[in-house]
């Protein structure tokens, strides 16, 4: 499999729904595992993060701090090994967002992953966990899963049911496809992976550009 060593890749996707908006990710992949930093610039703030998992893919940290014009917000969410969510907010500045961190513990019980709001890099882990990228194992039926969906801009912390299955695997030949749903947006769509399991098209949200 292609992320059995120790890789190391730059990618960079423009938003869809935002043309101006632009979204980086340095993604080291080990096997079992993976630690990621990366930007989001859009005309109305900016926002950095970092993003280091335990073995299986499953999360184990995010920090996130946004700046606005005139206000600022940060977020450290980590999960331990008991499965238990905490987070740490804090904010500045005059904003009319909710306030940062998790807005019901109770919520994320069962939780393996982050989703951070609007980057296409946080849909990788449970793509990896199911082996949907490759040809080998791939489970046959969709796979719901419970996410801590981070809120962008405001980096509050909600529940979110997401559904995983793949369509198509990828080679060196094409790219694959999953399909995905979430009861956050009420959507489906069919993203396109790359052979690392990484997003390449995002209906709607974001396409890579490198």
């Amino acid at each position: 499999m292609a992320n059995q060593l120790h890789t190391s890749l730059l990618h960079t996707w423009q938003g869809i729904d935002d043309p101006g908006r632009l979204d980086s990710a340095t993604i080291n992949l080990e096997p079992g595992r993976l630690s990621a930093h990366g930007t989001s610039r859009t005309d109305s703030y900016a926002m950095s993060w970092a993003l280091t998992t335990a073995e299986g893919w499953v999360t184990r940290r995010l920090t996130a701090t946004v700046h606005g014009h005139g206000w600022s917000r940060h977020l450290e969410l980590e999960r331990d090994s008991d499965g238990v969510w905490t987070s740490t907010g804090s904010s500045s500045g005059e904003c009319d967002l909710p306030a940062p961190g998790i807005e019901d513990p109770s919520l994320l019980i069962g939780a393996l992953d982050c989703d951070l709001g609007l980057c296409p890099l946080t849909n990788t882990m449970p793509i990896l966990r199911l082996n949907l990228h490759s040809e080998e194992l791939a489970p046959a039926d969709e796979t719901s899963m419970v996410m801590a969906w981070v809120e962008v801009p405001s980096l509050r912390v909600m529940r979110s049911s997401q559904m995983y299955s793949q369509l198509r695997s990828a080679n060196n030949e094409r790219n694959g496809v999953v399909l995905y749903s979430s009861d956050n947006h009420g959507f489906t769509a069919e993203l396109q992976i790359d052979r690392e399991g990484v997003v390449i098209e995002y209906p709607g949200l974001a396409t890579r550009i490198r």
